[in-house]
């Protein structure tokens, strides 16, 4: 009897242990849920994924801290919201998979919604811009004609790339149209004559040029095309979509935006509430 009784005991204190131990995963599993769920945006941090490499929207400072346009938007967004602010740099030909896969909540950094309407939840157009055409002041190319036999750099995976491989009439008259990693790769060709010209975002364009001097560099006055800059998030995701737009809409009625575009850029050149 006392045998029986012993193992009965036993048997309970497996039962037990197991139970103690199916709690304990269950517990690990809901922290890691809140850890991704934090990673994307639905919990207390919002991880904006941006080029490092594309002043004045975001890029390294001299201070060693990513600075820019976009960020100074995003961080006031996410100090409104009452969420811990991350900004991290991503490889731009990767920003799809990051997106998806939760890595970042949103791709914040001079993007382009145009061509790319159905790709992503956006966020209504903050910023208008054009693609242009840069070139060296003394170069004797005066419009995009003149670029007929030259080589021209423009960034990879970019509004003017797609604007180009769309005018062909336009790209085939090029020498050669070179795809760069970024524009700051595209302004030291220029500058070294490795290329004649780099197609690109006006608002990029005008800060480059400001930063480099101002007279080594001009702008033609064709346009390749014109677009809308907003913030990209994953399809589906629209509560933080809904939350980070009301902020972007309180930030425009108390002139914050305008104070940080004049920052910037030296006049308020938003579009949102307008």
């Amino acid at each position: 009897m006392k045998k029986i009784l012993s193992v009965v005991l036993c048997l309970i204190m497996v039962m037990g242990v197991l139970a103690g131990c199916g709690d304990e995963n269950t517990a690990g599993g809901g922290s890691s849920a809140s850890a991704d769920a934090e990673s994307t945006g639905t919990g207390n941090t919002l991880v904006v994924g941006f080029d490092q490499n594309f002043p004045p929207m975001g890029f390294v400072g001299d201070d060693g801290e990513y600075t820019g346009f976009d960020l100074d938007l995003a961080k006031e967004v996410a100090n409104r919201l009452g969420m811990d602010f991350e900004a991290r740099p991503i490889d731009w030909d990767s920003k799809d998979a990051l997106l998806n896969a939760g890595t970042i909540s949103c791709i914040w950094n001079g993007f382009t919604i145009n061509g790319r309407e159905d790709d992503y939840l956006w966020s209504e157009p903050y910023l208008n811009n054009k693609q242009v055409f840069v070139v060296r002041s003394d170069s004797g190319i005066n419009s995009a004609a003149d670029l007929a036999g030259k080589i021209v750099d423009v960034q990879t995976d970019s509004s003017a790339q797609a604007a180009l491989d769309e005018n062909k009439e336009l790209s085939s008259t090029f020498a050669r149209l070179d795809i760069v990693p970024d524009y700051n790769t595209g302004f030291m060709n220029l500058e070294s004559g490795a290329c004649d010209a780099v197609a690109m975002d006006i608002v990029v364009a005008s800060y480059q040029i400001e930063q480099r001097g101002g007279d080594t560099f001009k702008i033609l006055d064709d346009v390749i095309a014109e677009e809308e800059y907003g913030v990209g998030f994953k399809l589906g995701n629209t509560e933080l979509r809904d939350k980070v737009q009301g902020a972007l809409d309180e930030m425009a009625a108390d002139g914050t935006m305008a104070e940080i575009s004049t920052k910037w850029f030296g006049e308020d050149i938003t579009t949102v509430g307008k």
